[in-house]
């Protein structure tokens, strides 16, 4: 129901004048988007649908000329010349899933004829995609006497999905670099390129052989050119998050800390402003509901392999420090999957320490925690999320809600006893029989399941807690011992204070040692205390 009117939110419309000569809602980025024009070859690289597709076509209606669609925007202050170029517009969404480099060559092509051949003509004599691209761009120099505009949207589309398979990925990277030459062997009838995607490979031609490349994805000029900031919510969007606090029948206030909570929380720079994922909170406007929309098509399958093929530590996830030569990195140079889930999205920089040149990394919100877990539950157990989710997770929450820490540590026994993980896994399960850390993978996989605080490994002043849980009315630490007994475990948590952090809160302090079966590999004993 509407409270009120609602407005037009561009919900899966990506072309910047069917948003403008539609009056759906636009957060105005066009002063950024003029000084990056001022550039030659950009890159910018940010996680997918945060906006990369609407800056493109952006950039392609500011080049052809089309002052009508900018008017009451920022641009129209800064800009007064408006002249046209001929504009390369390429969206290689459509190479994905590729067969074979063959396949993966025709389709580049077709998608050049198809978009650019009745307008600049075709040669019969360009018989790969470096030589039709070449022939467009002196094509459209000749015929219009301007420097051409290439815009290349989702430009590492083919490679994504064969990152570890090596001989597949030579054969596409090879197809890519021939195609990518050009750009710089047409230096002299290029106005200006733009090249946009996910991650980085430093590989391919338009690193390698574009020597002024300018990569602008860490710069804190350009930190917000994509997705949505604080100020730009509250300055644009007041009337959604009213309409929307009026649905859910509490205060704008209240339902701006949902909103933060669930959506915002990314930063790409080291000076940067807290950016919301701008798809979902437009859907969520649309929709009204708060809800998780990022994931509606699940977690990319090559970031799931990526991380099993580095054994990811997923409990590392909620804070990571690293440098940025350690994420910011081509993505062929990966030695972990760190550059992977910081380029996709999945994690983003909460701190800066600019005497160390260091970073803090962690996931940045409620949105990207859940989706992350619905895709890892499957690899790590071999049950579907909403197994999970609906059926063991459901019960265990309500007896934690309701006191009931027997009951609940009751269920999670019997949980663990009864996965069936997947096949491959059972080497990691006999590791696991000493290892600890296995356990934590669970239970940081079943409690972010439940969408509550929880974090593994939490420093203190003597030592590092496994596992807490912050419930509304209780604070839960957890100890875990598989070499061990339960008392062992609660002996740990009180002669290490580990609890005293805790007991200054307004919750209760609840400690529980936890012991496991080395062969039921399920849940042994374990003894509770509250302080």
């Amino acid at each position: 129901m509407d409270y009120t009117t609602q407005r037009k939110y561009p919900v899966g419309i990506q072309t910047f004048s069917e948003i403008r000569d539609n009056d759906y809602v636009y957060i105005d980025k066009t002063d950024l988007v003029f000084e990056m024009t001022r550039m030659k070859y950009v890159f910018l690289s940010r996680p997918r649908r945060f906006g990369k597709s609407l800056l493109s076509t952006t950039l392609c209606s500011y080049f052809e000329g089309r002052k009508d669609l900018f008017e009451g925007l920022k641009i129209m202050e800064l800009e007064k010349e408006w002249e046209t170029f001929p504009v390369i517009h390429l969206d290689l969404s459509v190479t994905k899933q590729q067969p074979s480099a063959d396949e993966l060559r025709k389709t580049l092509m077709w998608l050049m004829d198809s978009l650019l051949g009745n307008k600049y003509g075709r040669n019969e004599l360009e018989t790969s995609p470096g030589k039709m691209l070449n022939g467009l761009i002196h094509r459209a120099f000749q015929q219009t006497g301007k420097q051409v505009v290439v815009i290349i949207d989702e430009y590492d589309a083919p490679l994504l999905d064969v990152l570890h398979e090596n001989d597949v990925l030579d054969d596409f990277r090879n197809v890519m670099q021939e195609f990518y030459v050009q750009l710089k062997a047409n230096e002299a009838m290029i106005r200006f390129c733009f090249i946009t995607g996910i991650t980085k490979f430093s590989q391919l031609s338009i690193f390698s052989t574009i020597n002024n490349l300018t990569n602008i994805s860490m710069d804190s000029k350009y930190a917000a050119l994509c997705g949505i900031t604080e100020q730009e919510l509250v300055n644009d969007m007041a009337p959604d998050i009213e309409n929307l606090a009026k649905a859910y029948e509490c205060t704008p206030e209240e339902m701006h800390q949902k909103l933060k909570a669930m959506y915002d929380g990314y930063k790409f720079a080291d000076v940067s402003p807290e950016i919301y994922n701008p798809f979902s909170l437009m859907k969520c406007f649309l929709q009204e509901k708060v809800s998780h929309y990022w994931f509606d098509s699940g977690t990319p399958s090559f970031l799931i392999r990526q991380m099993q093929h580095f054994r990811t530590d997923i409990t590392t996830m909620e804070h990571i420090e690293a440098t940025a030569t350690s994420f910011d990195v081509p993505t062929e140079a990966m030695t972990s999957a760190l550059p992977l889930l910081y380029q996709s999205g999945y994690l983003t920089i909460k701190d800066y320490d600019r005497v160390t040149d260091s970073y803090v990394l962690a996931v940045p919100n409620k949105e990207v925690r859940t989706g992350l877990v619905r895709g890892l539950i499957p690899v790590y157990t071999g049950l579907d999320q909403s197994q999970v989710q609906d059926g063991f997770a459901l019960r265990f929450y309500r007896c934690i809600i309701h006191n009931d820490i027997d009951a609940a540590m009751q269920e999670m026994k019997a949980f663990l006893a009864g996965i069936p993980y997947v096949e491959g896994f059972q080497k990691k399960l006999e590791e696991a029989k000493n290892y600890e850390g296995f356990y934590e993978y669970t239970f940081w996989l079943i409690f972010n399941m439940l969408n509550v605080y929880a974090r593994t490994q939490v420093k203190c002043a003597n030592g590092r807690i496994d596992f807490v849980l912050l419930m509304p009315d209780a604070t839960y630490v957890f100890e875990l011992k598989v070499n061990g007994t339960a008392q062992q475990a609660l002996d740990q948590i009180n002669g290490k204070g580990y609890f005293l952090p805790y007991q200054t809160q307004d919750r209760r302090a609840v400690k529980v040692g936890v012991a496991f079966n080395r062969d039921t590999m399920t849940i042994g004993e374990y003894l509770v205390e509250e302080s």
